[in-house]
């Protein structure tokens, strides 16, 4: 433990020496990325994180119904487990920061330099988040041999890119702040891990909040609204115009966690931060109005009830049949919807549902065979028709029955309306393997055995420059 500290001693009389001209915050984050990458923590971080991430993708390979699933889908359950694996490195190399060093008893020399405080906790910060580059750029061949050649591979680099690094940024923020106010590692990693179980769970757990307050809660738990907005543009072809408040909370989460930690920078002790009553008021009345007044915008902007005059004659039709084909195949087929009726359609809804003809088999969850279950219409005029596309993924071996269900919006909540249902598409699917494991396990045993040889060189490097430090 005395050799960390003389360590750590010796890089803050170095600061002294030289911050005259380099900036502090360039000097402490020199000091910081050497005791985290050269002294080996952050090797050790990357190295799990390549170990799971090769685990995933060997998973994906050998089990019979996750290799069926499509690219866009097996991209975007990689990139969001890969993301949220990062946070929590981010989150737990934040909670250290300053907590550590009193642990370490090496804060009060870093403290004694005549240093900008903020300038301090700048350069801790970008040390703390330079292992997501990393980690990132490690991510990237899994993602690629996932993808299969599919158009979702720079999509899916590009979004996790700049919703990951915003993420990590945030929750970044949100480690060092915890860090600050803990006395001890022990208080500081106890409640960063608090923190990102409450925000990983509702993000993870299945099933969609239902309702404007679950909506609400899945939008501003930033994890779940990345998610959410992934999702939707990776996976079901929608745009970003349409979804891109969904990530308003992680931008919040990563301005608010800076702004916040700078500002407090110039009270950096010792002992744990404490603030004063005013500045602990302020913040729960901030908090409270944003919370009613984000509650208030989310009601205002429900979409209003549409009324229904009488019920519309509607058809709709299908364009297939019957098709033959195998796991793993892409089933395209379009339906028509038609008003009939002299009267304009209220809003209308293509809902697709996929049976399982045999009565010992599996049953099927549309959610895995098609990643737009649901088409909306706003209205048809009389004798006006609309065109829908559809996809389905084949996942499961036997014999299935698609049809659609045409859905008239109800007037109100005292009324009801009359589904129209489609003719079906009788599907044959035969069993076989999409992915092949050959392909897959050279990355999965590749990454980590690269990682564990650039580790031993930067230890053995390092012991070589102690022993020729020792024995002048």
């Amino acid at each position: 433990m005395s050799n960390v500290q003389n360590v750590q001693k010796v890089s803050v009389n170095k600061l002294k020496v030289s911050e005259k001209a380099t900036p502090t915050w360039w000097l402490v984050f020199r000091r910081e990325l050497t005791d985290l990458w050269i002294g080996g923590k952050a090797f050790n971080l990357v190295l799990i994180y390549s170990l799971l991430l090769g685990g995933m993708v060997y998973i994906y390979s050998f089990n019979t119904e996750l290799s069926l699933i499509p690219p866009k889908e097996a991209v975007y359950e990689m990139l969001k487990n890969a993301m949220a694996v990062a946070m929590f490195v981010g989150l737990i190399i934040g909670a250290d920061t300053f907590s550590g060093e009193r642990d370490r008893a090496t804060l009060e020399s870093l403290l004694l330099t005549p240093a900008n405080r903020r300038q301090i906790i700048l350069g801790k910060f970008l040390a703390a988040f330079s292992i997501w580059p990393a980690a990132y750029v490690i991510a990237i061949p899994y993602h690629y041999v996932l993808a299969q050649g599919d158009a979702v591979l720079s999509p899916a680099l590009f979004w996790g890119s700049v919703t990951g690094t915003v993420l990590v940024i945030g929750y970044t923020g949100v480690g060092m702040l915890v860090s600050f106010w803990s006395s001890t590692n022990k208080v500081s990693y106890f409640v960063a891990l608090g923190i990102y179980a409450a925000l990983l769970i509702p993000a993870e757990l299945p099933g969609k909040s239902a309702g404007a307050a679950g909506q609400f809660l899945q939008w501003i738990n930033p994890m779940a609204a990345v998610n959410h907005f992934l999702s939707k543009h990776l996976v079901n072809y929608r745009s970003v115009a349409e979804f891109w408040t969904w990530l308003l909370s992680s931008v919040v989460l990563a301005v608010v966690s800076m702004v916040v930690l700078l500002i407090l920078g110039s009270g950096l002790r010792l002992e744990a931060g404490r603030g004063s009553k005013l500045w602990a008021r302020l913040g729960r009345a901030i908090g409270l109005s944003v919370i009613v007044g984000l509650m208030a915008a989310s009601l205002m902007l429900a979409p209003p009830a549409y009324a229904i005059q009488g019920e519309p004659d509607l058809a709709i039709a299908i364009d297939t049949e019957a098709k033959h084909v195998k796991t793993g195949d892409t089933v395209e087929f379009n339906t028509t919807v038609t008003n009939t009726a002299a009267q304009s359609s209220a809003p209308l809804i293509v809902a697709m549902n996929v049976i399982n003809l045999d009565a010992t088999g599996d049953v099927v969850d549309p959610e895995d065979w098609s990643p737009q279950r649901t088409q909306y219409i706003d209205s048809l005029g009389p004798g006006e028709s609309a065109e829908q596309s559809w996809i389905i993924n084949t996942i499961l071996e036997g014999d299935f029955m698609v049809y659609m269900v045409l859905i008239p919006e109800p007037g109100s909540a005292e009324t009801t309306s009359h589904p129209v249902a489609s003719p079906g598409i009788h599907l044959t699917v035969d069993p076989f393997t999409r992915l092949n494991p050959g392909g897959v396990l050279p990355f999965a045993i590749g990454g980590p055995i690269v990682l564990l040889a650039i580790t031993y060189f930067v230890y053995r490097r390092r012991r070589q420059q102690i022993d020729m430090g020792g024995s002048s």
